[in-house]
Protein backbone atom coordinates (compact mmCIF):
# COMPACT_ATOMS: atom_id res chain seq x y z
CA UNK A 1 0.00 0.00 0.00
CA UNK A 2 1.62 3.37 -1.03
CA UNK A 3 0.11 6.95 0.74
CA UNK A 4 -0.01 9.10 -2.47
CA UNK A 5 -0.44 12.75 -1.88
CA UNK A 6 -3.35 13.62 -5.05
CA UNK A 7 -1.60 17.10 -5.67
CA UNK A 8 1.68 16.22 -6.51
CA UNK A 9 0.56 12.69 -8.21
CA UNK A 10 2.96 12.30 -10.84
CA UNK A 11 5.89 12.00 -7.74
CA UNK A 12 4.30 8.76 -7.07
CA UNK A 13 4.53 6.91 -10.63
CA UNK A 14 6.72 4.35 -8.94
CA UNK A 15 3.64 3.02 -7.18
CA UNK A 16 1.75 2.49 -10.31
CA UNK A 17 4.39 0.42 -12.04
CA UNK A 18 3.90 -3.02 -12.65
CA UNK A 19 0.06 -3.93 -11.97
CA UNK A 20 -1.99 -5.53 -14.62
CA UNK A 21 -5.39 -4.80 -13.22
CA UNK A 22 -6.45 -0.98 -11.61
CA UNK A 23 -8.99 0.17 -9.42
CA UNK A 24 -10.84 3.52 -8.56
CA UNK A 25 -13.07 4.22 -6.33
CA UNK A 26 -11.86 7.76 -5.26
CA UNK A 27 -14.05 10.33 -4.91
CA UNK A 28 -15.35 13.55 -2.78
CA UNK A 29 -18.44 15.61 -2.45
CA UNK A 30 -19.22 18.75 -3.75
CA UNK A 31 -20.24 20.13 -0.16
CA UNK A 32 -16.92 18.29 1.27
CA UNK A 33 -14.59 19.76 -1.20
CA UNK A 34 -16.76 22.77 -2.90
CA UNK A 35 -17.36 22.52 -6.91
CA UNK A 36 -13.38 23.25 -7.70
CA UNK A 37 -12.75 20.72 -4.99
CA UNK A 38 -15.21 18.31 -6.36
CA UNK A 39 -14.13 18.45 -9.95
CA UNK A 40 -10.45 18.43 -9.00
CA UNK A 41 -11.10 15.05 -7.37
CA UNK A 42 -13.27 13.28 -9.04
CA UNK A 43 -12.21 13.87 -12.19
CA UNK A 44 -8.58 15.70 -12.50
CA UNK A 45 -7.37 13.14 -9.89
CA UNK A 46 -8.87 9.78 -11.65
CA UNK A 47 -8.09 11.00 -14.64
CA UNK A 48 -4.05 11.26 -13.89
CA UNK A 49 -3.61 8.17 -11.51
CA UNK A 50 -5.94 6.29 -14.78
CA UNK A 51 -2.87 7.51 -17.21
CA UNK A 52 -0.13 6.48 -14.86
CA UNK A 53 -1.69 3.21 -14.27
CA UNK A 54 -1.65 2.51 -18.10
CA UNK A 55 1.91 3.68 -18.10
CA UNK A 56 2.88 1.93 -15.59
CA UNK A 57 1.57 -1.40 -17.69
CA UNK A 58 -1.90 -1.59 -16.35
CA UNK A 59 -3.66 -3.59 -18.77
CA UNK A 60 -7.45 -3.40 -17.03
CA UNK A 61 -9.07 -0.39 -15.48
CA UNK A 62 -11.80 -0.69 -13.54
CA UNK A 63 -13.69 2.47 -12.36
CA UNK A 64 -16.30 2.81 -10.12
CA UNK A 65 -18.18 5.88 -11.13
CA UNK A 66 -22.47 7.02 -11.23
CA UNK A 67 -26.32 6.57 -12.05
CA UNK A 68 -27.07 9.00 -14.48
CA UNK A 69 -23.53 10.00 -15.24
CA UNK A 70 -23.54 12.12 -18.58
CA UNK A 71 -20.67 14.51 -19.72
CA UNK A 72 -23.60 16.60 -21.19
CA UNK A 73 -25.66 16.76 -17.85
CA UNK A 74 -26.31 19.93 -16.94
CA UNK A 75 -26.11 18.51 -12.57
CA UNK A 76 -22.15 19.33 -11.45
CA UNK A 77 -22.20 15.60 -10.26
CA UNK A 78 -23.25 13.83 -13.14
CA UNK A 79 -21.52 15.84 -15.97
CA UNK A 80 -18.30 15.19 -13.76
CA UNK A 81 -18.51 11.91 -13.37
CA UNK A 82 -19.17 11.37 -17.10
CA UNK A 83 -16.37 13.17 -18.37
CA UNK A 84 -14.57 11.20 -16.43
CA UNK A 85 -15.46 8.21 -17.89
CA UNK A 86 -14.65 9.63 -21.36
CA UNK A 87 -11.22 10.62 -20.51
CA UNK A 88 -10.76 7.09 -18.63
CA UNK A 89 -11.93 5.41 -21.91
CA UNK A 90 -9.56 7.74 -24.20
CA UNK A 91 -6.52 6.41 -22.10
CA UNK A 92 -6.69 3.43 -24.37
CA UNK A 93 -6.28 0.33 -21.15
CA UNK A 94 -6.78 -3.22 -22.57
CA UNK A 95 -9.70 -3.37 -20.73
CA UNK A 96 -11.61 -0.88 -19.06
CA UNK A 97 -14.68 -1.69 -16.89
CA UNK A 98 -17.33 1.35 -15.45
CA UNK A 99 -19.36 0.69 -12.76
CA UNK A 100 -22.58 2.90 -12.50
CA UNK A 101 -23.82 2.31 -9.33
CA UNK A 102 -27.25 3.74 -7.81
CA UNK A 103 -27.23 5.50 -4.13
CA UNK A 104 -24.32 3.49 -2.58
CA UNK A 105 -25.84 1.81 1.12
CA UNK A 106 -23.24 1.60 3.77
CA UNK A 107 -22.39 3.36 7.57
CA UNK A 108 -19.99 6.29 7.24
CA UNK A 109 -18.49 7.71 10.02
CA UNK A 110 -18.73 11.41 9.05
CA UNK A 111 -22.20 13.11 9.18
CA UNK A 112 -24.02 13.49 5.58
CA UNK A 113 -27.88 14.33 6.26
CA UNK A 114 -28.84 14.34 2.74
CA UNK A 115 -27.26 11.15 2.09
CA UNK A 116 -28.57 9.67 5.04
CA UNK A 117 -32.31 10.30 4.36
CA UNK A 118 -31.60 8.56 0.64
CA UNK A 119 -29.85 5.59 2.33
CA UNK A 120 -33.05 5.12 4.62
CA UNK A 121 -35.48 5.93 1.60
CA UNK A 122 -33.63 3.26 -1.02
CA UNK A 123 -32.42 1.21 1.62
CA UNK A 124 -36.42 0.40 1.94
CA UNK A 125 -37.40 0.65 -1.62
CA UNK A 126 -34.40 -2.24 -1.79
CA UNK A 127 -37.04 -4.42 -0.24
CA UNK A 128 -39.21 -4.22 -3.25
CA UNK A 129 -37.24 -3.54 -6.19
CA UNK A 130 -33.79 -4.30 -5.04
CA UNK A 131 -31.77 -3.38 -7.83
CA UNK A 132 -33.70 -0.24 -9.01
CA UNK A 133 -31.58 2.56 -7.43
CA UNK A 134 -29.44 1.31 -4.70
CA UNK A 135 -26.40 -1.18 -4.46
CA UNK A 136 -24.96 -2.66 -0.96
CA UNK A 137 -20.92 -1.42 -1.17
CA UNK A 138 -19.89 -5.14 -0.86
CA UNK A 139 -22.06 -5.79 -3.95
CA UNK A 140 -19.98 -3.23 -5.76
CA UNK A 141 -17.00 -4.32 -4.28
CA UNK A 142 -18.09 -8.29 -5.27
CA UNK A 143 -18.67 -7.02 -8.80
CA UNK A 144 -15.27 -4.93 -9.60
CA UNK A 145 -13.55 -7.98 -8.44
CA UNK A 146 -15.60 -10.43 -10.57
CA UNK A 147 -15.35 -8.33 -13.71
CA UNK A 148 -11.46 -8.92 -13.95
CA UNK A 149 -11.71 -12.46 -12.80
CA UNK A 150 -14.12 -13.21 -15.58
CA UNK A 151 -13.08 -10.55 -18.41
CA UNK A 152 -15.73 -9.37 -21.13
CA UNK A 153 -14.28 -9.58 -24.47
CA UNK A 154 -15.50 -6.01 -24.99
CA UNK A 155 -12.41 -3.02 -24.67
CA UNK A 156 -15.22 -1.16 -23.01
CA UNK A 157 -18.11 -2.29 -20.92
CA UNK A 158 -20.55 -0.24 -18.54
CA UNK A 159 -22.02 -2.23 -15.69
CA UNK A 160 -25.19 0.07 -14.81
CA UNK A 161 -26.94 -0.83 -11.06
CA UNK A 162 -29.00 -4.02 -11.66
CA UNK A 163 -25.63 -5.53 -13.65
CA UNK A 164 -23.58 -4.66 -10.74
CA UNK A 165 -26.02 -6.36 -8.63
CA UNK A 166 -26.03 -9.39 -10.75
CA UNK A 167 -22.49 -9.51 -11.11
CA UNK A 168 -21.61 -8.93 -7.38
CA UNK A 169 -23.90 -11.87 -6.24
CA UNK A 170 -21.30 -14.72 -6.17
Amino acid sequence: QAVVDFEQLGEYAAAFQGHDVGFCCLGTTRAKAGADGFVRVDRDYVAQAAELARSGGCKHFVLQSSQGANAQSRFLYLRVKGEVENLVQAIGFDHCTILRPGVLLCKRQESRPTEWIAQQFFGAMACLFPTANSVPVATVARAMVACVLQPSEEKVKVLENKAIHELGKA
